[in-house]
């Protein structure tokens, strides 16, 4: 992937991770080892489900306590490398503090869901892990069907656009600190390699990798990060690689994706029928993050059918009403995360930058 060199450290090529060799039968861990503290309001479960490619994911089911009767529900995957134990797993569980049942799920081939070889990535197979997802939920007795939403933070983000797309169940969206995976893994950040030469180079190395050693790891977020780095670089470094949110099941947090694989995410497109999303969308960013143009032209795309950096143009949207960009002034990309620190490694203050309310608010008016 062209984003590699950036955020991966390829000297880690070698680690070895928890999951490497996991079977494919799961078996879950009982104990809380979550990066964050278990909410009094809340209760959670271990559940697993299948996906129409045959693999069982495993999550993290969180359900207000003293809750009656049939409730509306969200799903809740990311970021792209992480693992429910990280940030997906606070969102859902912020959303049960307010009345919803909440699944975070670990996508296929990572965490403590199936799949060989580890760490690998299809934009087929993580849409339908969504719309597995959205299956789980709507066979729950406490489960009202016609009222599931999604959330995708930051990789998944777009991912989440994509199944809202595919999937009219989904009734209501949410895109935290988005990235569209596709888009930077063909064009690099800020489409930079945005010309054929340059993706023709990339598609020659990930062949010739194929055959040299096609469990080679990538490398997670850097072991080290020169002062130079680019600031998102300290931030993940900050996020991933210390107490804040480290985990040992997290790719990014060890030695990353397989070098190929995230092969086909470089040739596809995610987001070509987006503007056709008639449910409520909520694409939330920080304004300091590095990602932002990510979000706002998936937004813009949504909405008016042409974005820049978009190179085709479709209709605009049938149901532009119900579609929001929320801009969080001063937040970063990882502010987004988990709301953010003060000070690093996530001590200090926290910044509290998440919206919670917000979320729940839009989630309560569309689900409805």
């Amino acid at each position: 992937m062209l984003l590699g060199g950036i955020l991966a450290d390829c000297t880690n090529s070698n680690k070895q991770t928890t999951d490497s060799n996991m079977e494919q039968k799961l078996t879950l861990t009982q104990e809380w080892d979550k990066v964050f503290p278990l909410s009094e309001k809340v209760n959670h479960r271990k559940v697993t489900f299948e996906t129409q490619y045959g693999l069982t994911l495993a999550a993290d089911l969180y359900t207000p306590k003293d809750a009656e009767g049939k409730l509306a529900a969200i799903a809740v995957s990311g970021p792209f490398g992480a693992v429910k134990e990280q940030c997906s797993g606070l969102y859902a569980m912020k959303m049960a503090e307010r009345g919803f049942v909440a699944l975070a799920f670990d996508p296929s081939y990572t965490g403590e869901s199936s799949g060989e070889p580890r760490r690998t990535a299809s934009p087929d197979i993580n849409t339908e892990d969504f719309m597995a997802a959205v299956d789980f939920l709507s066979k729950q007795d406490n489960v009202d069907a016609e009222k599931i939403g999604i959330i995708g933070i930051c990789g998944w983000g777009g991912i989440a656009l994509n199944a809202a797309a595919a999937d009219t169940r989904i009734k209501a969206t949410v895109a935290s600190t988005m990235y569209d995976m596709t888009r930077v893994s063909g064009n690099d950040y800020n489409d930079a390699f945005d010309v054929e030469e340059a993706r023709h180079k990339n598609r020659e190395n990930l062949s010739k990798q194929r055959l040299a050693d096609p469990n080679a790891m990538a490398g997670g977020v850097l072991d080290t990060v020169p002062p130079q780095a680019p600031r998102f670089v300290h931030d993940y470094y900050d996020y991933y690689k210390t107490p804040r949110g480290y985990h040992a099941r997290s790719g990014n947090s060890n030695d990353g994706w397989r070098v190929i694989g995230t092969q086909a995410y470089a040739n596809s497109r995610f987001l070509y029928y987006i503007n056709e999303i008639r449910s409520a969308v909520l694409v939330m960013h920080g304004a300091d993050a590095h990602s932002r143009y990510f979000g706002e032209a998936a937004y813009h795309y949504m909405v008016d059918g042409k974005a820049e950096g978009y190179k085709f143009v479709g209709e605009p949207n049938p149901n532009p009403e119900n579609k929001q960009l929320l801009i969080i002034p001063d937040a970063s990309h990882c502010d987004l995360y988990d709301g953010g620190y003060e000070e690093k490694a996530g001590q200090g203050q926290p910044k509290n930058m998440i919206p919670w309310d917000k979320l729940a608010a839009f989630f309560k008016t569309n689900l409805k």
